[in-house]
C-alpha cells in the first residue's frame, strides 16, 4: 500500500512541500496574519485556501509602480447548498460592511463575499463559523463543497437521503485539522453541526490500514491531496448538478418501498484543462459500479485514498482523478479501490434517463408549505439599478427567516413557506424588481451561466461574469433575425480554460483565450450529459454575430423535431458547420 505517497527521492511540485512543512495548515498562515501588512506571502497563501479563501487584487486597479489592492474571497462550505436564515443575514451584512456589497452564488452551491481586506479576514471567519457556517476546506487541495439537488422535497425520500448523505460525506471528508479554530476563533472549537457517530466512527476505522492512526489528518495524511476533490450525490434522473462533472457522483438506489439500498457510482469527471496543453481536458465521469450504503464511507475513503496515493504531485495540471483514470484505464483504477476496500464492487444498476433541471418559480415541497426558486443572473445577489435582489431577500429574511438552498446553476430556493405567506412574498420581490415567474425570464439568460474572472480572478485572460449580459443581448438579436427567439440554448462563459462555469457541458461555450477573445465549444447539450468539443480557438468579441448567424441558420433549417441546438451541432459535425458557414450570406 501506498500510505505514504511521497518521497525524499520523488520530484514532486513546490506545493506539496508547503503543504508538508504547513504543521496540518498552521503556518506561515498563523504567523502572517498577525503582521501589520496587506497581503500573505506565496507560501502562506497556499494554506490559506484550505481555510477557504483566496488573496486577490482588483485588477482594475492596477497602477505600475503601486502596491496591488489587494483583497480576499471568502467562500462557504455548505454541502447541498444549505444556508440557514441565521447564516444568511450574517453574510449579508459582512458584504456591506466589509466587502464589496455583494454576494455571489458559485457553481458548487456555495457563497462567496469579495473585497474583504486582510485586517478584516478574521472577524469575516470567526462571524460566519459563530453563525452556523464554515469556510474550512471550500478551497485547497482536499474535498471541496458536496453536492445534492437543491429541490427541498419533503414527500420524495431519496431526495432526503441525497441531503443526508451530502451531510455525512462532507463531514467524513471534512480536514480534522484543529489549526482552523485555533487561527480564526482563538482555539474556541465552535460547533457548526454535530457530526453523527456513524461518521466519526468511519473515520476512525482503519481496517485495511490505508489510513494515518497518528497526526491531525486521520484521511489526508499531511500532504492532503496531490489536487482538489469533488463529489456529488442525486436521484436517479435528476442532473440539477451536473452530475458527470465531479471526481465522484453517487446516485441513490432504493427499493419499491423507497428505503435506501446504495448508492451507484460515476467517477472521473472534471473540467479543468489548459490552453495549448493538449495532455489536459475536460472529461465526462464514467461508471464505476454498485456500492451498498453500509459500505459507501468506507468506499468514499478508499477512492480518496486510491487518488491521495496515486494522483500525480509533480504536474499539478496532470494531478486530477480524472487523469489517474484515464492513464490507468476504468477497470485497474476498480481494482485499486477494491483493493483497498476490501471488497468487490457491484455492476452499476440501470437508471432512467438524465434531465436537467432549475426548480424556478413556485412549487410544492410535499408536507403543505411551498418554496420557490428565483433566478439570480451569473449568481450575484446585488442591487443594481432596478433589480434590488440583495434588498428583497433581506426584507424576507428579517421577517420569515427562511432557509435556502443554492443551486448548482447558480440560483437560490427560499423554502418551507406557509402557503399564507406566497402574496407577500411575491409582493417584496416584485416591488424589488425580481421576476418569480420562470416562464417571464429570458430563457437564454435563464440557462446561462459565467464566472466573475474580470477584475478579481488572478487567472482570468478576459471578461465574463461582465460581459456575458450583453453577450446574450446580442445573440437574443440574431435570434429573433431568424425567427428563433424561443430557443432554449445553454451558454456558459469562462475569463479562462479552467472551467469553473462548466462551458465544456454547454451547447455554447465561451473560454477566455485571449484579450477581447474567446474559444468556442459546441455540441454540448440541453441536459448536460454530453461533452462539447472546440469549434474555433480565437473568436473576437465583436465578431460574435456574425460567427453565430450561420450556425443559427443552418440549424433552423435542418433541426429534427424538438432538436436542440447543441444536439444538431452534434449530429451533423464541425465539418458540415464550418463548410455551411463559408458559403453562408448574411441577412440584411
Amino acid at each position: 500500500m501506498a500510505k505514504t505517497p511521497v518521497s525524499s527521492t520523488r520530484k514532486v511540485s513546490k506545493l506539496e512541500k508547503i503543504k508538508e512543512t504547513s504543521n496540518f495548515l498552521r503556518e506561515p498562515l498563523a504567523t502572517q496574519l498577525l503582521e501589520n501588512s496587506t497581503h500573505f506571502t506565496e507560501e502562506a497563501v497556499q494554506i490559506l485556501k484550505f481555510h477557504g479563501s483566496y488573496q486577490q487584487d482588483n485588477r482594475d486597479n492596477r497602477v505600475k509602480g503601486q502596491e496591488k489592492d489587494y483583497q480576499f474571497m471568502l467562500r462557504t462550505r455548505n454541502p447541498g447548498g444549505f444556508i440557514s436564515p441565521q447564516l444568511y443575514a450574517a453574510l449579508d451584512e459582512l458584504s456591506n460592511n466589509y466587502g464589496n456589497h455583494t454576494l455571489r452564488i458559485t457553481t458548487r452551491q456555495g457563497l462567496q463575499i469579495h473585497g474583504i481586506v486582510k485586517k478584516n479576514l478574521k472577524l469575516a471567519i470567526s462571524t460566519i463559523v459563530k453563525n452556523m457556517g464554515s469556510t474550512l476546506g471550500a478551497c485547497g487541495d482536499l474535498n471541496r463543497n458536496v453536492m445534492s439537488p437543491p429541490a427541498p422535497f419533503k414527500n420524495h425520500p431519496e431526495y432526503e437521503y441525497a441531503r443526508e448523505y451530502a451531510d455525512k460525506i462532507a463531514d467524513l471528508l471534512s480536514p480534522q485539522t484543529s489549526a482552523y479554530y485555533e487561527i480564526w476563533l482563538d482555539g474556541e472549537k465552535t460547533i457548526s453541526s454535530e457530526e453523527s457517530l456513524e461518521v466519526v466512527k468511519a473515520r476512525q476505522k482503519n481496517s485495511q490500514g490505508n489510513f494515518f492512526d497518528d497526526g491531525d489528518e486521520p484521511i489526508y495524511g499531511k500532504y492532503y491531496m496531490p489536487r482538489k476533490f469533488k463529489c456529488s450525490i442525486t436521484v436517479p434522473g435528476d442532473n440539477s448538478i451536473d452530475l458527470y462533472t465531479h471526481d465522484v457522483s453517487l446516485v441513490v438506489i432504493t427499493d419499491n418501498n423507497k428505503k435506501l439500498l446504495g448508492f451507484n457510482i460515476l467517477t472521473g469527471g472534471g473540467m479543468g484543462r489548459t490552453h495549448n496543453k493538449e495532455e489536459t481536458f475536460p472529461r465526462l465521469a464514467d461508471p464505476l459500479g454498485y456500492v451498498n450504503k453500509q459500505d459507501i464511507y468506507e468506499f468514499m475513503k478508499s477512492i480518496i485514498a486510491v487518488q491521495r496515493d496515486y494522483g500525480d504531485r509533480n504536474q499539478r495540471r496532470h494531478a486530477r482523478m480524472k487523469y489517474l483514470i484515464e492513464d490507468w484505464g476504468l477497470n485497474t483504477f476498480r481494482k485499486k479501490i477494491e483493493e483497498y476496500l476490501g471488497k468487490k464492487i457491484e455492476p452499476f444498476k440501470p437508471l432512467p434517463d438524465w434531465q436537467y433541471k432549475d426548480y424556478l418559480g413556485w412549487q410544492e415541497q410535499g408536507d403543505g408549505k411551498l418554496f420557490l426558486g428565483i433566478s439570480i443572473e451569473n449568481g450575484r445577489i446585488q442591487d443594481k439599478d432596478n433589480f434590488r435582489l440583495k434588498t428583497a431577500l433581506k426584507e424576507i429574511n428579517n421577517k420569515y427567516f427562511l432557509p435556502i438552498r443554492l443551486t448548482a446553476n447558480h440560483n437560490l430556493i427560499l423554502y418551507d413557506i406557509a402557503s399564507t405567506s406566497k402574496v407577500e412574498i411575491e409582493a417584496i420581490l416584485k416591488s424589488h424588481g425580481i421576476v418569480s415567474d420562470p416562464q417571464k425570464l429570458n430563457f437564454l439568460t435563464r440557462y446561462s451561466m459565467a464566472c466573475p474572472a474580470l477584475p478579481t480572478c488572478s487567472l482570468a485572460i478576459t471578461e465574463s461574469e461582465r460581459i456575458l449580459p450583453t453577450i446574450i443581448s446580442r445573440i437574443q438579436n440574431v435570434l429573433h433575425l431568424l425567427d428563433l427567439s424561443s430557443e432554449k440554448i445553454v451558454i456558459r462563459m469562462t475569463g479562462c480554460p479552467n472551467g469553473c462555469a462548466r462551458p465544456y457541458m454547454a451547447e455554447l461555450g465561451f473560454v477566455g483565450s485571449a484579450p477581447g477573445n474567446y474559444q468556442i465549444w459546441l455540441g454540448g447539450n440541453s441536459d448536460q450529459t454530453q461533452l462539447a468539443k472546440p469549434y474555433i480557438d480565437k473568436l473576437p468579441d465583436e465578431e460574435i454575430e456574425s460567427f453565430i448567424e450561420p450556425l443559427f441558420f443552418y440549424f433552423k433549417k435542418e433541426k429534427q423535431n424538438n432538436e436542440s441546438f447543441g444536439t444538431f451541432c452534434h449530429r451533423v459535425g464541425f465539418e458540415a458547420l464550418h463548410d455551411f458557414s463559408a458559403t453562408y450570406v448574411p441577412i440584411e
